[in-house]
């Protein structure tokens, strides 16, 4: 892949944050990006006109991936719009905190069914429909390893998508298609500060050597090493960026 004028990549969750740090890098790299949202249309649109300004191609496509029939639209409109699918990236995804004890059944359910059902969703019709050469990234989350508390359920649904990827990329045999996850450590974007004090956040900062939290640039970074040719070889890991923290 190591001229991307004519690579299509689909990025979940990516009108904001991480995700639309990912869509700006990958047009950047030179990309077409479909820019995957479930809500709001207004930041997606946002972000497509912004790539699009600067000489990139972009696709807006609305899509609860808990929703199987919604996700397979999104893939039918991609290949509609420019031919076929080469990248998916697996960004979409929610995080709920709470002690296992006091864990209710609609923490569990909403997250199982963005986190782990989600990326199951995208993983069937990618696994189906990217082109032959073709890369898929998925998210886990450091806190897998770190094992936190309060962080029970959505860490063993990451762990479960990190155990999709490396059977994915068995499975894949034969057609030079990589399938890895990037785990992120804490970075600064409104799904990790959101309902976490100064003082918590300032000490989470330093957890690792590097004493600062992630930007979504560095883990865009990280998805670009992936995408990009330097990680072709690349195939059925985790990689955890996350300064060192674990």
């Amino acid at each position: 892949m190591t001229d991307n004028s004519n690579k299509v990549a689909i990025v979940t969750g990516a009108s904001r944050g991480i995700g639309a740090a990912i869509a700006e890098r990958l047009a950047k790299d030179g990309f077409t990006v479909v820019i995957n949202y479930s809500g709001d249309a207004a930041p997606a649109e946002a972000l497509a006109r912004e790539i699009e300004d600067k000489g990139g191609r972009a696709l807006t496509a609305k899509a609860d991936v808990s929703d199987a029939e919604a996700v397979r639209r999104m893939f039918d409109a991609a290949e509609e719009a420019f031919g076929g699918v080469d990248v998916l990236v697996n960004n979409a995804g929610i995080m709920m905190l709470s002690p296992l004890a006091e864990s209710t059944d609609a923490l569990f359910d909403r997250q199982i069914n963005v986190n782990l059902k989600g990326t199951f969703n995208t993983l069937r019709e990618a696994a189906k429909r990217l082109r032959n050469g073709g890369r898929i990234v998925n998210f886990s989350t450091s806190v897998v390893g770190l094992k936190l508390e309060n962080y029970a359920v959505y860490a063993a649904a990451k762990a479960a998508v990190e155990t999709l990827t490396a059977i994915l990329s068995k499975e894949l045999r034969g057609r030079s298609i990589t399938v890895n996850a990037v785990a992120p450590g804490p970075t600064a974007t409104d799904l990790f500060l959101n309902g976490k004090s100064d003082d918590l956040i300032a000490r989470m900062s330093k957890m690792n050597p590097l004493e600062r939290l992630g930007t979504p640039e560095d883990i865009a970074s990280s998805v670009a090493f992936l995408t990009g040719p330097d990680g072709a070889w690349i195939n059925g890991q985790v990689l955890r960026a996350n300064g060192g923290m674990i």
